[in-house]
């Protein structure tokens, strides 16, 4: 099964200016896997993207991923 957390990690870090702020937390749920995403001060923005598209795009990518492994995910940007 691959690690949802660490693919949230990764495509995050590497649209970031600080990814050592980069901090993704699995919340396990009764059906469903909540992923808590903060990111450093003044990454928000780029994580987001123009009108909601990466992180659209990187929602896309994890639901894909938790569906190919029978488990549903959904990712949650914290302040």
């Amino acid at each position: 099964m691959p690690d949802l957390q660490e693919l949230v990690e990764y495509i995050t870090k590497s649209l970031v200016d600080n990814p050592g702020e980069v901090e993704v937390r699995a919340v396990q749920g009764e059906k469903t896997t909540v992923y808590e995403l903060r990111v450093g001060q003044g990454d928000l923005g780029k994580v987001i993207g123009k009108h909601g598209r990466t992180i659209r795009a990187i929602r896309t990518l994890l639901s894909a991923s938790a569906t190919k492994a029978n488990v549903r995910a959904v990712l949650e940007i914290l302040e």
